[in-house]
């Protein structure tokens, strides 16, 4: 995607503000005249490596229905939880917090691919916390009949 440095810096000031990507490609037609489907506003996300400034870098778990029996991290422990509102594009989605109190949202595509975005930029959860969340993941699916 090819944007002018200044609809660069709008489209990342949005998203640092807490636009979604759904705002982003509203805001991208309605300021810009320029129309995105979601996955090219997806894709320009990435590409951008877009973060927020949040104030409160831990989402508050109430907005989440848990449906892991590790409901709180504890040291070696990973919970999982999905999210009641869905994204666009993706047939469950949810949060992680792995055993080292590092957190991620995670996704699964209408694909069926995994995907998962650490609060963190760069952070990569160890070999035996990705099993833990691959293991609770797959209780949840079952939970879901997904």
């Amino acid at each position: 995607m090819n944007l002018e440095p200044h609809q660069i810096a709008a489209v990342t000031q949005w998203y640092a503000e807490g636009a979604s990507l759904s705002d982003l490609q509203k805001r991208l037609k309605n300021e810009f005249n320029l129309t995105l489907t979601y996955l090219d506003v997806r894709l320009l996300a990435d590409e951008l490596k877009l973060t927020r400034q949040e104030s409160d870098p831990e989402p508050k778990l109430a907005t989440d229905t848990i449906l892991s029996p590790l409901s709180e991290p504890t040291h070696g422990k990973v919970s999982v939880t999905v999210s009641p509102l869905q994204r666009p594009g993706v047939l469950l989605n949810g949060r992680a917090t792995f055993s080292d109190g590092q957190s991620a949202e995670w996704y699964v595509d209408q694909t069926g691919r995994l995907g998962l975005n650490p609060t963190q930029p760069g952070y990569r959860p160890s070999k035996n916390d990705l099993m833990a969340f691959q293991t609770e993941l797959e209780k949840i699916a079952k939970k879901q009949k997904f």
